[in-house]
């Protein structure tokens, strides 16, 4: 059984390569922020309180252009939306955390989601708990980041122009990782296909959603294949 300061510690080792990247992401995201013109402590409460990634670099450009909040909320929505496609089999072991069931809901990312779903929990200890101290390191990491960007972002003065693309770069990186990691790459494909043929339907401001939708519409009708993909490499 190992006790409260070693569970830390191994979801710590769990969390280092998310935090080399939340890190760096989080200080492009002060950078850019306070390039265009908002206090540092701007910068903290937007990684505190909506700590979204992609949203948060979009966010970035709605402020400074003046938009409404409903066209705020309207781009929250769909940025965000795929999250409730796979937080859903996260809801049970959530709703068992008592008062840090909402924090788990709300600090769920694409990175923090693929490593609850990968990393192994120690013999011994409750994995909800693992869940929680990720989500926490997790959201930790980022808003350090973001706090070392804001204060360079007002101290050096240099050409930032194109950070934001640091965003894209992380989701080709996690794409890279579950290929090579994983047998069936029926879920790539299906991902891949459904974006390209509906970003060329519908365009880039609305391709996401039904993009999203037909994916695990597909990867739910053929989860058995997938699965039995996975236990053979397991188990061979």
């Amino acid at each position: 059984m190992l006790s409260c300061g070693q569970v830390w510690r191994y979801c710590l080792v769990q969390t280092l390569p998310i935090a080399s990247a939340y890190l760096f992401l989080g200080m492009a995201f002060g950078i850019y922020m306070t390039e265009a013109g908002w206090h540092p402590g701007w910068v903290m409460a937007t990684s505190l309180f909506v700590y979204a990634g992609s949203l948060q670099f979009a966010l970035v450009a709605l402020l400074v252009s003046g938009a409404s909040l409903a066209t705020v909320a309207l781009m929250a929505l769909f940025i965000n939306a795929r999250h409730v496609f796979y937080g859903i089999g996260f809801i049970e072991p959530f709703r068992q955390m008592g008062w840090k069931y909402p924090y788990l809901v709300f600090a769920l990312t694409d990175e923090t989601y693929s490593l609850l779903c990968s990393a192994p929990t120690p013999a011994g200890v409750d994995r909800r708990e693992v869940y929680f101290r990720i989500s926490v390191l997790d959201h930790g990491y980022w808003l350090c980041g973001s706090l070392v960007g804001a204060l360079l972002g007002q101290a050096v003065p240099m050409d930032f122009a194109g950070i934001e693309f640091s965003m894209t770069a992380l989701f080709v990186v996690i794409f890279l990782d579950q290929w090579k990691h994983y047998r069936s790459h029926l879920p790539a494909f299906a991902g891949l296909g459904f974006g390209v043929l509906f970003l060329f339907l519908l365009g880039r401001d609305a391709f996401l959603l039904p993009a999203l939708g037909s994916t695990v519409a597909l990867l739910m009708l053929l989860r058995q294949r997938i699965v039995a993909a996975e236990s053979e490499v397991a188990h061979g």
